[in-house]
């Protein structure tokens, strides 16, 4: 087995059980492995320390899988490794009004550049680093066994892969399409959704909001809602079931709008519903300029910043998205805002609400603080697994 060597003074992150070694942390290497290979990490004084996959087109070219010096990285253990994370999600897979969540999460469940999401019988996968694509059938085959899905479905098209000189995957790995074709029908907290995982955002659904859709939906009663970056409709579903006055939706993407249209019949929502085709920034300026007021808006952008070194750009977009927000707020109206940026933590986002409220000269209460659902979890020595992060704000 090839080994790399680590410069002096660079093993503090892996004795604290990080799970990435950084190229400029590495000396030397012993042997010459190919991508995606096994590799055992040593110190300067050739301790041992980890056991991962290589990459050397990465910035981050080891991903650690193992810390044990004596367990070997082969099929049992890959196979043991994602039994284990299906299994911790066991109540979602008992829960009757919930039928799709997340199988397994990456770095979170000790399985780096590994996305397993279920929707109802299909499962769709993400490949997003050459260490899990050289184990692609492995994975698949223990899907197989352990769900016995209808069909599985690639989704590995994400940035990641490009970062990882990689070429998108996408398409029908195992199984049969529905009969009736895409989309497919799912259940959340007793809501009716249709998503398209062969084209939609991420693997089809966000399903790290489950939880917070949920909780947002308390504030929305008798409310005229905006729903900003509204995608396919789900935090509108759950505001209109939970008697919300109207529904403004504003999405760029057409091919979501039609959806969110037919998951907002499919839930049996009455309120009357606006559907806005357009740039939100720009949307929301006009309207801050006509005076336009809601009692609620619901902010759910997407990413500003993937890398710790976009966060000043990325600040700079929160803090406007949300003044715009504020000023569209009649006194007393509730924001639910979030950033799904890794590359910004909970304090920065945190200030970046709190400079719109400063700039739309408005005091802003924080009524909650949101995060990642149970079956996202949050890896403690891997802080960086934590990207979910949101408010929900009194503005007065």
């Amino acid at each position: 087995m090839s080994v790399i060597k680590l410069k002096k003074g660079r093993q503090k992150s892996l004795l604290n059980r990080h799970a990435w070694v950084f190229s400029g942390a590495v000396a030397a290497h012993t042997g010459n492995p190919e991508p995606g290979e096994i590799v055992d990490v040593v110190d300067s004084d050739e301790r041992w320390l980890a056991r991962g996959y290589y990459n050397p087109e990465s910035n981050s070219c080891v991903r650690v899988l193992e810390w044990e010096p004596d367990i070997e990285i082969d099929e049992s253990w890959w196979r043991g490794r994602i039994a284990a994370a299906v299994d911790r999600r066991s109540s979602l897979a008992a829960s009757e009004g919930t039928n799709a969540y997340r199988l397994v999460h990456a770095e979170a469940d000790m399985l780096p550049g590994l996305v397993v999401d279920r929707y109802g019988d299909y499962v769709v996968v993400q490949f997003l680093t050459v260490g899990v694509e050289r184990v692609r059938s492995q994975v698949v085959d223990t899907l197989i066994g352990l769900l016995n899905p209808a069909a599985i479905f690639d989704r590995s098209d994400a940035d990641t892969r490009k970062r990882e000189k990689l070429k998108p995957s996408t398409g029908l790995i195992a199984g049969k399409p529905p009969a009736h074709g895409w989309p497919v029908e799912i259940t959340e907290n007793g809501h009716r959704f249709l998503v398209d995982f062969s084209t939609g955002q991420k693997t089809g659904f966000y399903l790290d909001q489950r939880d917070n859709r949920k909780l947002a939906a308390q504030w929305a009663g008798g409310r005229d809602v905006l729903d900003a970056f509204s995608y396919t409709g789900a935090f509108s579903v759950y505001a209109g079931s939970a008697g919300a006055r109207s529904l403004t939706l504003v999405e760029s993407s057409k091919t979501a709008i039609e959806l969110a249209r037919r998951n907002l019949e499919l839930g049996g929502v009455n309120a009357d519903a606006d559907f806005v085709q357009g740039d939100v920034f720009k949307v929301l300026r006009l309207w801050r300029d006509q005076s336009r007021r809601f009692g609620m808006v619901i902010l759910d952008p997407p990413k500003f910043a993937r890398t710790r070194a976009q966060s000043d750009q990325a600040l700079r977009g929160y803090k406007d998205i949300n003044m715009l927000a504020m000023k569209l707020l009649e006194p007393g109206g509730t924001l639910v805002t979030f950033s799904c940026s890794g590359g910004v933590d909970v304090q920065q986002f945190t200030k970046a609400v709190s400079w719109a409220g400063l700039d739309a000269g408005r005091d802003v209460q924080f009524v909650r603080r949101l995060g990642q659902p149970d079956d996202h979890p949050v890896l403690a020595s891997v802080l960086e697994t934590e990207y979910l992060k949101g408010l929900i704000c009194k503005v007065l």
